[in-house]
């Protein structure tokens, strides 16, 4: 991970995004990632007062929608531009950020060639009341859904609930203030923390597991009062948390895992929160994600390689060769053969486990970096997420030729399919725009309609 260039975070973050002559009329002109001494707006605001005034002004339901309102709200009309034409500069403008550079031509000779006309997921719902905010610009899991109707996200300085069934928000923790442990037994290297910036999360059967901006770990069960463990993982200079996973090893043990700048990656005991292992590389680890059967862990990093390893041991397995940048997402198919791979060469990369030699399809995406990868439970569909403006739905049914093409505006904080793959969220972060965008999916009983 490039945690500093030209002297610091905020330099990257200024470089990478594109401020053009229209930013007095931009409402997506730059967003907000944190440097780590930057501080976010209000962390402390009572959320839940606005809810009801602000409510009617905010959200946009699917009739509206419909109706010819604009699925995020933007009053197109009152600006000096039309959606196709603020589209179309988007394009001509943005600027994909690269550790490495290559060729266009170079990524797209392999390419899939797929049809992007497909709906799988309906508009449903769009609400400002909840706004993801980033803190690093290559960390984009910040939103997890548990339900079609619970979704957590990261907003400045805490984490969210929403509740789509009623239309409400809440805080669950707050990392501005102090948190302290519950757990603390002899030997626990857990630590009390404060004004920790989020950099990525997971929720998962019932337990919450954030990475902060500087090494940090924090636990919570999601239906229990206070945070379980807390600990800062390392003292190294560049330590950010850059991915954590929840998994249950092949005996069925909840372990949790943390991927650092620090080149190291480090497991956990879900019960007690010792760490049982940590393993080292030779290159800051952006990304690990565990198989479905909790015996391999994907690890992607600085480095155009990604690795395949024992969940156990740690031991490499396998290599995964073909990515010309470094990668930042990664997801397992549930049938545990596939692994997706997400690149800053603006592709995904698809990987049969039992053959590495070569890639068995690369997808495209249609800006910029693939920043999140989602396979939903049954294994229908993959979600990936570009960090701005583009969510691509692939049918895995098709062969992955059959693709929906969410076309918004914004950075994109996360992606999450619900369990029963009923809903797509995703979170939108923006000064003015950002928002949580729920897509339903698509049935042909329009008569339901009727009670939304």
């Amino acid at each position: 991970m490039n945690h500093s260039q030209n002297g610091g975070l905020e330099d990257v973050v200024h470089d990478y995004y594109d401020v053009t002559d229209f930013e007095h009329d931009d409402p997506f002109g730059e967003p907000e990632p944190q440097s780590n001494n930057g501080d976010f707006d209000s962390p402390d605001s009572d959320f839940e007062d606005d809810f009801e005034s602000s409510k009617s002004k905010t959200d946009t339901s699917a009739l509206e929608a419909r109706n010819g309102k604009d699925i995020q709200g933007i009053p197109w009309e009152r600006l000096n531009f039309t959606r196709d034409k603020y589209r179309e500069m988007r394009l001509r403008q943005y600027r994909n950020y690269q550790n490495l550079s290559c060729s266009r031509e170079e990524i797209e000779k392999d390419c899939l060639q797929v049809g992007k006309g497909k709906t799988f997921y309906d508009f449903q719902f769009n609400t400002r009341l909840v706004k993801s905010t980033i803190v690093h610009f290559q960390l984009r899991n910040l939103l997890w859904a548990t339900s079609k109707h619970n979704v957590y996200l990261m907003q400045n300085y805490a984490i969210m609930h929403w509740s789509s069934l009623l239309c409400r928000g809440k805080e669950v923790l707050n990392v501005a203030k102090q948190i302290v442990p519950i757990l603390k037994r002899p030997g626990l290297l857990s630590r009390s923390l404060s004004r920790v910036q989020i950099s990525t999360m997971t929720v998962k059967e019932n337990l919450m597991v954030a990475g902060g901006f500087q090494g940090e770990l924090i636990c919570k069960y999601i239906n229990q009062p206070g945070v379980a463990f807390c600990t800062k993982l390392t003292t190294d200079e560049n330590a950010i948390t850059n991915a954590v996973d929840i998994y249950r090893n092949p005996s069925g043990v909840m372990r949790v895992v943390a991927a650092n700048n620090d080149a190291k990656v480090r497991i956990f005991d879900a019960e007690n929160f010792a760490c049982l292992n940590c393993f080292s590389f030779n290159w800051s680890v952006n990304n690990t994600s565990a198989s479905p059967d909790g015996k391999l862990l994907a690890l992607l990093g600085d480095s155009v390689e990604c690795l395949i390893a024992d969940a156990q041991s740690g031991k490499v397995t396998g290599s995964l060769k073909g990515h010309l940048d470094y990668s930042f997402a990664s997801a397992w198919h549930p049938d545990g053969r596939i692994l997706a791979t997400g690149n800053q060469d603006t592709t995904c990369r698809l990987w049969d486990i039992r053959n590495l030699s070569q890639s068995l399809a690369v997808l495209k995406g249609r800006m910029g970096a693939i920043r999140a990868l989602k396979f939903t439970s049954n294994g229908r569909f993959l979600g990936m997420a570009e960090p701005a403006d583009f969510v691509h739905v692939f049918d895995t049914e098709s062969g992955y030729v059959n693709c929906q093409e969410i076309d918004l505006f914004g950075e994109i904080a996360g992606i999450s399919f619900s369990p029963d793959t009923e809903a797509l969220f995703v979170g939108v972060a923006d000064r003015t725009y950002g928002s949580l965008l729920e897509f339903n999916r698509k049935r042909y009983n329009q008569y339901l309609d009727s009670i939304w």
